[in-house]
């Protein structure tokens, strides 16, 4: 008997592996036949950019190599930079780069924690004592980006029974905020004042509603119609909050942004903001009452749940918010260069739309000519940006340009040259 129990135990045993490796190969072969995922279809058949890509054409994502201020050098060239945000020219002040260097000495290279708990730093605290005195408001509040900036302010204040009111060019991190919010979102068409009123009076009386807009709208220039705005919200009750990400150190009597530019700085409730571009660094701001700043500070889910904005960084625009203000000769020299290159390709016979700042959209048309143009410009020795669909509708296809303050006039006369030449090229001009 022993022996026999001993022989069936061994064939059970061999019966039990056999039924693994048996489903073990089964589960290899069904992995093998399943392993397509659907969720990554999108990613397979998303081939236009390669496509631009084995053209020679494709503009995104260049590496810089090296910065000097208005001249870069990418592909181991020198170009002329017509396509920064760095308005004031500020990137490279000796004052600006000296404050990010001491901080990073004194308070490390993060802060490891979120504003709301162990990463509010001294410096914090003082760039929102300064910027709020700067925008004529009672307080203000840092973020880590001007795109978490809107993030916050949009879906920290809208909530379940709001509307939030948003001009259709409105920039992308306005677009998500209001997404992110739990209120609804209503659009009215770029700078359609009639329209945006007929939306608000159909809302039931005593509606919390906001109504947000771009200063300056980043691809087309043109600046908001606060008075405008104003007169309507005023009207229905409707809080009116501004991106000035593009008009901070641009408009205003000393760079204060758009309601300054109208004089209307206590009539407009938020000012909200990035130091990505005049203010030569990264990070985002939002200005107002008091009450308000302090409701975001404990409701505002992207301040609350990121790490705060790093030392360097919070002193380099603290050292440029005080060169914008000491140097107001630096905006001056911007608008003086915006009349140049404005003038020169109108001139030329461009087609720049309605610009009226230092952002002058130059429409190509076809998506396949303005790569094409943006190439040869490039090759030039000119760097400007390629906007195309989604951004513009397909037949509105155009090259950004944007002047700095410390371009010299040799610089925009020979992009003017360059672009006239290419124009004439490809017939454009």
């Amino acid at each position: 008997m022993g022996s026999l129990t001993r022989a069936l135990r061994f064939s059970v045993s061999r019966a039990k592996l056999y039924h693994r490796l048996l489903i073990e190969i089964r589960g290899f072969v069904r992995t093998e036949t399943l392993q397509h995922i659907a969720l990554f279809d999108k990613c397979k058949n998303f081939t236009r950019a390669r496509e631009v890509q084995a053209a020679g054409l494709y503009p995104y994502f260049k590496p810089i190599s090296r910065s000097e201020d208005t001249v870069v050098v990418i592909e181991g060239q020198e170009r002329i930079m017509m396509g920064s945000n760095n308005y004031l020219g500020l990137t490279h002040h000796p004052e600006v780069l000296a404050a990010a260097r001491a901080a990073l000495e004194r308070y490390g290279s993060g802060c490891t924690g979120s504003r709301f708990l162990n990463g509010t730093l001294d410096l914090h605290e003082q760039l929102e004592t300064e910027l709020a005195e700067f925008f004529g408001k009672e307080s203000c509040l840092v973020f880590s980006t001007g795109y978490q900036a809107n993030l916050g302010v949009i879906s920290g204040l809208v909530g379940r029974t709001d509307v939030v009111f948003l001009d259709k060019l409105d920039h992308a991190s306005i677009v998500d905020g209001a997404k992110m919010s739990h209120g609804e979102t209503m659009r009215f068409n770029h700078g359609d004042l009639a329209g945006l009123e007929r939306k608000l009076q159909r809302l039931p009386e005593g509606t919390g509603t906001m109504v947000i807009v771009d200063g300056i709208y980043s691809m087309e220039g043109d600046i908001a119609d606060v008075p405008g705005l104003l007169r309507i919200c005023q009207k229905y009750g409707a809080a009116l909050a501004i991106d000035d990400a593009h008009s901070v150190g641009v408009l205003g009597p000393n760079g204060e942004g758009t309601a300054a530019h109208f004089d209307l700085v206590d009539e407009v409730d938020l000012i909200v903001g990035t130091f990505s571009k005049s203010l030569a660094s990264i990070g985002g701001f939002a200005v107002g009452s008091e009450n308000v700043i302090h409701y975001l500070r404990h409701h505002s889910r992207p301040l609350i749940f990121t790490a705060a904005l790093p030392p360097s960084n919070t002193a380099g625009v603290l050292a440029a918010l005080h060169v914008l203000q000491r140097e107001p000769e630096r905006r001056e020299q911007l608008w003086r260069n915006t009349r140049r290159l404005q003038d020169g390709m109108r001139a030329l016979g461009f087609d720049i739309g309605p610009t009226e700042t230092p952002i002058i959209p130059v429409l190509i048309g076809p998506l396949e000519k303005t790569f094409l143009f943006w190439r040869k410009l490039f090759d030039a020795g000119v760097f400007t940006n390629p906007v195309v669909p989604p951004a513009v509708p397909p037949s509105q296809c155009r090259l950004r340009t944007s002047l700095m303050a410390t371009h010299t006039a040799d610089q925009i006369d020979l992009a003017l040259e360059v672009f006239g030449r290419l124009g004439k090229e490809l017939g454009v001009i």
